[in-house]
């Protein structure tokens, strides 16, 4: 035995090791939001709820991140623990078909000429240059992800192939044919070997595929390799159980459980299997054959499916057990808890699924804080101190909901690769601000009210006619707000300056008004004060919902990101004649109503 050997082992193993890694996180960039509205879509059928937990872990390549994709989803409140029990056992047989891929090592290159494109050492260096080129090319939107998966793939054959050329070298010293004999004789250290591995690789397909290159030396019989297999179940499993369980809810941690669960239960029955039919002979055939990539694969797969099939009727013992064994922990109430519980860790290997729960949240955000500013306006006409009251009760829940967000995007911020990814959480992050500070505003307005109240003064009916046309002007603001964000809407972005214009415009008139209402004795010093400051928080409110505008026209156009007082400048001095158009339009339609305030337009009501 080599010491060079067995570094050009190791080296093709970290080469392996890192394209899955990269083929794998490539393709979850790619496909979480699809992932997502699929797994949202789970009934509570097991066999459809299987038959998904294949298919998106043979696309991404990892029953660990499908499992924990699934515990975010239950955690979140999307899927139900009797719901991801399907797509668990799913994942399970899903992660085989790594194994499916690697056995293209068996193709015999002195066959037909067009197999050998279906070669690993034909289809590592295609891919390489695939990916090189797509990567180097930027020919469309998705290019250098595409790329990305196309050099992990190259890589990790590239990887498998040094391996299998540093084994078939080592096989020549006896090294690997006496451990393997060893294991051949004890299962029990054949099981603990698989698992160990696998628990440190973090990955059953990758340990698989280890097993798999080793196969090339000719050396691997079935009664050593069985055994083995077992235990990389238990590895695996053991590894995905620890991630869903980080910072989790009772429920994503009873994911983990019930896999591993699982796990323990597949490995009994299929040692069992073998033991028993082995005893009766049936195996002898194959007991001392030597094995290949594909027949390791086949095993692997025929285990797997084997045990699903006769485990899927049974899967409501491991939730009844799940619960008995991890207790639901007393939880604050929230009327928001399910929007914040979607703000899960877990999903920050997922970024479409991560930034989805970062977007619900703020939807929520916008919606509580509009409702308050809607409630405070109602309290300057006639203050309540029990709708006070649960207006506070609402900031609070904004002001959690603000923490919670924000160090979300905090901790998720450095698990983002896409440029696209980064600008939709700079985007979110700005925001968070904004909607925060409109639930302040409310605050404020309602505490004007208040002091109102306790001075026992309030505005003149002329005064208050006023502030309805206003209102209006703002409602209208929230109103393409909403639109703007919920949607990504540009042209609705477009319509909230003009409007910020107006309001601006009609604060100078009512603050005009007013001094006139105070020199003739209609408004009394107090209401002086109270209606100063609410003009300024009107004003505030406006701006907010002109920051959000903005925001959004510069993710949608990242060229204006360091030039936004240039885009306000080129609107505000009237070089935009649509800008223009709209000003006057909306100038002509509320200016009016001072003179009729009775005729104001409401706004469409606020959700929540």
């Amino acid at each position: 035995m080599d010491f060079f050997n067995v570094i050009s082992l190791l080296g093709g193993l970290a080469m392996f090791l890192y394209g899955m890694r990269l083929m794998g996180d490539s393709l979850k960039e790619n496909s979480s939001g699809a992932l997502k509205r699929a797994m949202g879509k789970v009934t509570n059928n097991p066999f459809k709820a299987f038959i998904l937990g294949v298919l998106v872990t043979a696309l991404i390549q990892s029953s660990t991140a499908t499992i924990v994709i699934t515990a975010g989803l239950v955690g979140a409140g999307i899927l139900s623990l009797h719901q991801s029990l399907g797509i668990i056992v799913g994942a399970n047989v899903g992660t085989t078909v790594t194994g499916q891929i690697i056995r293209l090592l068996d193709i015999d290159s002195s066959g037909a000429a067009w197999l050998r494109i279906f070669q690993p050492s034909t289809l590592a260096p295609i891919a390489l240059i695939i990916g090189i080129v797509l990567i180097m090319g930027s020919f469309f939107k998705n290019a250098n992800s595409i790329g990305r998966i196309a050099i992990g793939f190259g890589i990790l054959f590239s990887g498998l192939l040094n391996m299998t050329g540093a084994v078939n070298t080592l096989a020549e010293s006896g090294v690997i044919e006496g451990l393997f004999a060893g294991l051949g004789k004890n299962p029990f250290l054949g099981y603990v070997t698989g698992a160990g591995v696998a628990f440190v690789l973090q990955s059953s397909s990758a340990t698989i595929g280890i097993l798999q290159a080793f196969s090339q030396t000719g050396l691997l019989s079935f009664k050593s390799i069985y055994s083995v297999i077992v235990g990389i179940y238990l590895g695996d499993c053991v590894t995905t159980a620890i991630v869903c369980s980080i910072g989790a809810k009772a429920e994503a941690r009873r994911v983990g459980l019930i896999n591993i669960l699982f796990n323990l239960s597949k490995s009994a029955l299929v040692l069992l299997a073998v033991t028993v039919v082995h005893k009766l002979g049936l195996l002898d055939a194959l007991w001392d054959k030597t094995v290949n990539s594909g027949m390791i694969a086949n095993t692997n797969t025929v285990f797997n499916l084997g045990c699903a099939l006769a485990l899927l009727p049974v899967l409501g013992i491991y939730e009844k057990l799940s619960r008995r064994l991890i207790k639901d922990k007393p939880a604050k109430k929230s009327k928001y808890r399910s929007v914040t519980d979607s703000l899960n860790p877990v999903f920050f290997n997922t970024p479409a699924l991560a930034l989805q729960s970062c977007y619900q949240t703020l939807l929520a955000m916008f919606s509580a804080a509009r409702t308050n500013i809607e409630k405070s306006f109602r309290l300057l006409k006639n203050y309540d101190a029990a709708a006070h009251k649960q207006l506070l009760t609402e900031e609070d829940e904004i002001d959690s909901m603000t923490d919670s967000i924000s160090k979300y995007i905090v901790e998720f911020l450095p698990h983002l690769q896409m440029a696209d990814h980064v600008a939709i959480l700079n985007q979110y992050y700005k925001i968070t601000s904004e909607f925060e500070r409109l639930g302040d505003h409310a605050v404020n307005i309602a505490a004007l009210a208040k002091t109102m109240k306790d001075n026992d003064t309030a505005f003149s009916p002329s005064a208050f006619a006023e502030l309805d046309v206003l209102e209006s002007v703002l409602g209208c603001i929230m109103d393409e707000t909403k639109q703007t964000f919920e949607k990504r809407d540009v042209e609705a972005a477009a319509r909230i300056e003009p409007l910020v214009q107006v309001a601006g415009d009609l604060i100078a008139v009512l603050r005009r008004n007013h001094l006139k209402r105070m020199s003739t004795g209609e408004c009394n010093e107090y209401a002086n004060t109270a209606f100063s400051d609410l003009m300024v928080e009107m004003q505030r409110i406006a701006s907010v919902c002109s920051n959000v505008g903005v925001a959004t026209v510069v993710r949608v156009h990242p060229e204006l990101a360091d030039k936004e007082h240039l885009y306000f400048e080129r609107l505000h001095t009237g070089s935009d004649a649509a800008f223009n158009a709209a000003y006057e339009l909306a100038r002509n339609r509320f200016f009016p109503l001072l003179e009729k305030p009775e005729k104001a337009p409401s706004p469409a009501p606020a959700d929540g």
